[in-house]
């Protein structure tokens, strides 16, 4: 489906697809539970699903002439850790915006993490107070413009790398991943599990798994606690990509599964429920969620088996966008296990 489309390699090529057998007799057994581990995707500042997005748009920026990446995203922002990644890699220079989107005091907050990662990588990223939107941002904009004074030549990328024109392409491209793997595998997942903010992950896999008919499965558990707008902006992304690859079909409202039941108590903020799906994933399986994204994607998973939405048998593939450095800005949470 991306044939057509230029990709600047940035990742190690397909991600591995791991069964997690302790996590799924842990939720009794009936339904069996894997995971693709996009968090393992790369050698760049510890990867994650941002670079996927991110391998269509960078032949754009170099072709534009840019020496410059903008973007722009919360303190602990895993996305602009990923754009600093790539303008190091890339030989580019980075200009940040690090809006206050989550209401957290660790004391350490804005200074480990992905955001010390960011600015160990030459970004120069600056702190923003304004509040939490999935929306085009005023910060943004104003960070391009600056970089246009000082007589640079910016390349920007909104939040998540979402409504970017190529934003949706990754996740196409996950979708045709996984059915190669299948293929390997011998059978096929009745669902497919996913955090959804931003929502070009979601919509890219949308769009890429309506080719045979799973559109519906792409499960998205909402982290963001605006989901309307959330469901709006992956609507409109995901058929904005159907036009540009020529796929054929659109995407309906139909085809977007968005769970809202577990974002609360706010954007970034971590539920009790949040915490016992985070512990649980690390005691089964050694495997590390974030508070802000795969914890609550994780703990959506969880409670879905539990409540019986995957029917007995089902196959659930859970898809791990990483973001694991985040924990560190809530180390007293977690300080101790």
């Amino acid at each position: 489906m991306l044939e057509k489309f230029e990709r600047y390699p940035l990742t190690f090529g397909k991600t591995p697809i791991e069964h997690l057998p302790r996590l799924t007799e842990a939720l009794g057994g009936k339904v069996e539970i894997y995971a693709k581990r996009e968090d393992c995707n790369s050698g760049l500042a510890q990867g994650g699903n941002k670079l996927r997005k991110l391998e269509y748009i960078v032949p754009d920026a170099i072709k534009s002439g840019a020496d410059t990446l903008v973007s722009i995203g919360g303190v602990q922002s895993n996305h602009t850790r990923m754009v600093a990644a790539t303008a190091a890699k890339i030989g580019m220079k980075c200009r940040l915006v690090q809006e206050a989107w989550v209401p957290h005091d660790d004391a350490v907050y804005d200074r480990v993490g992905n955001i010390l990662m960011t600015r160990l990588m030459g970004a120069d990223s600056r702190l923003v107070d304004d509040g939490f939107d999935i929306g085009i941002r005023t910060s943004y904009e104003e960070a391009i413009e600056d970089v246009k004074k000082e007589g640079g030549k910016p390349y920007g990328i909104p939040a998540g790398a979402s409504v970017h024109p190529h934003g949706c392409l990754g996740y196409v491209g996950f979708a045709e991943e996984v059915r190669e793997q299948e293929a390997e595998l011998g059978f096929k997942f009745d669902y497919i599990v996913v955090c959804v903010v931003t929502g070009s992950t979601q919509g890219g896999m949308i769009v890429g798994f309506k080719k045979d008919g799973r559109a519906d499965r792409v499960i998205g558990i909402d982290a963001s606690g605006t989901v309307d707008q959330t469901r709006a902006q992956v609507k409109e992304i995901a058929n904005k990509t159907c036009d540009l690859i020529e796929c054929g079909y659109s995407i309906e409202d139909k085809d977007i599964h968005i769970n809202p039941d577990y974002a609360y108590p706010a954007y970034g903020v971590p539920s009790a429920e949040t915490n016992d799906a985070i512990r649980l994933a690390a005691q089964t399986e050694a495997m590390i969620t974030d508070p802000v994204y795969e914890g609550k994607s994780m703990q959506g998973m969880i409670d879905l088996v539990k409540k019986g939405f995957f029917p007995e048998g089902s196959k659930v593939l859970y898809a791990h966008l990483g973001g694991q450095p985040a924990l560190n800005g809530y180390s007293y949470t977690y300080r101790n296990g």
